[in-house]
């Protein structure tokens, strides 16, 4: 861990801070001000259309621009969109919250590479660790973000609004962290636009794998976790206790950083990720077992260590699937499988949760945990199959 990724690492955390508060916040905001119930997490699925709208500008601008600038564009656009979801929430305006969570969707894309710039930052041999270390900085957003959306929802007349614009002040900080990290300088435009064409690095069985499993390890994670909020008030639960189950569940998300990268390395990628879909499988027996405070904390734990495991190892099985001329188109290819997916589960949550309760929502995870399993079985015997021949 050299200095570049130990401030890489906090400003992942900070990115996670917001991450977090917005799904802590953006349901319960949109419930209080949406025109019909169901609506209530079209907020949070605006923060994964935006970015899922914007990875092909995010790719563009990381290959035109490189990191850095790339990296400070994006705060500076969540800075502005936090403001504008502040004075949302205190004038009431549902449909301009939803706008201003779209255009933080920026951000989210953005920030979203800083789990590739950390590979980049780190020697060959050590890419596996650097991923996961700086994924392990999300848990700085595990502590903080319930922390901060607890402690700032009543400072303004209007609930959360507070919570907002502390997501300013963390956008700042962020922006004076980036200004510190040295990264690798952008190729040349020749060499970016060389190398294979995305159709053909997507047709790749360890691709197609790894972007599946990302997408729908994040999907569930999401689809539980943005519901979570919600129907722990539909228990009469109060938002301390959601506060307190987000927060074990982003430990759960983000603690494992310090370990995953050696059991990636030891074991490889593909049975880390398996051990991901049974942790969410547990977390779902658990989730339909009750509804009381410890159901929701060790469910949504289980949740938080399934999707790191998933995810970090989808992350690190994607590195071999591409080249350095072809990492912005690969990468950009890769967001935006999670956050089509995520849009997707965002909408879905808030319907569910509203209509049909938590326990639909919890069988319905079924499918996309059994799809991912499927994926890694198969992906198991197609690389299998030559070293038996």
């Amino acid at each position: 861990m050299n200095r570049n990724l130990w401030l890489l690492a906090i400003c992942q955390g900070l990115f996670l801070t917001n991450n977090v508060v917005f799904i802590a916040i953006n349901g319960l905001v949109g419930l209080s001000l949406a025109p019909l119930g169901w609506m209530a997490t079209l907020p949070v699925m605006g923060y994964v259309v935006g970015g899922a709208l914007s990875t092909n500008m995010v790719a563009r601008t990381q290959a035109r621009w490189g990191r850095k600038r790339s990296f400070q564009l994006g705060l500076v656009l969540a800075l502005v969109s936090t403001l504008v979801c502040a004075w949302s929430a205190l004038s009431h305006q549902f449909w301009l919250l939803c706008l201003s969570t779209v255009v933080a969707g920026y951000y989210n894309a953005n920030a979203s590479l800083y789990r590739f710039a950390a590979a980049e930052l780190a020697s060959p041999q050590a890419r596996e660790k650097a991923v996961s270390l700086v994924m392990a900085g999300g848990l700085l957003g595990a502590v903080i973000g319930p922390n901060l959306a607890a402690r700032t929802r009543d400072i303004l007349p209007a609930p959360f609004a507070g919570a907002y614009l502390a997501l300013a002040l963390v956008a700042l900080v962020s922006l004076a962290l980036i200004a510190f990290i040295e990264f690798p300088p952008p190729a040349p435009r020749s060499v970016t636009a060389s190398g294979r064409p995305l159709s053909e690095i997507m047709r790749q069985p360890v691709f197609i794998v790894a972007a599946g499993a990302g997408a729908l390890g994040f999907g569930v994670m999401n689809l539980l976790m943005a519901a979570t909020p919600i129907a722990m008030q539909q228990c009469s639960l109060p938002f301390s206790d959601a506060a307190f189950v987000l927060q074990w569940h982003a430990i759960g998300m983000f603690a494992p950083g310090f370990f995953t990268g050696h059991l990636i390395k030891r074991f490889g990628p593909l049975p880390v990720m398996f051990t991901g879909v049974l942790l969410n499988l547990g977390c779902i027996v658990v989730a339909l077992s009750g509804v009381e405070l410890h159901q929701f904390t060790i469910a949504l734990f289980l949740l938080g260590v399934g999707w790191n495991f998933l995810f970090t190892g989808a992350t690190t099985l994607s590195l071999s699937a591409y080249g350095p001329q072809e990492k912005d188109r690969a990468q950009g290819a890769l967001n935006f499988a999670v956050f089509a997916t995520l849009a997707v589960s965002s909408l879905a949550s808030g319907v569910l949760v509203t209509t049909q309760g938590w326990t639909l929502l919890n069988y319905g995870s079924l499918a996309p945990v059994a799809l991912t399993a499927a994926g890694l079985v198969w992906l198991h015997f197609r690389t299998a199959r030559p070293a038996s021949a």
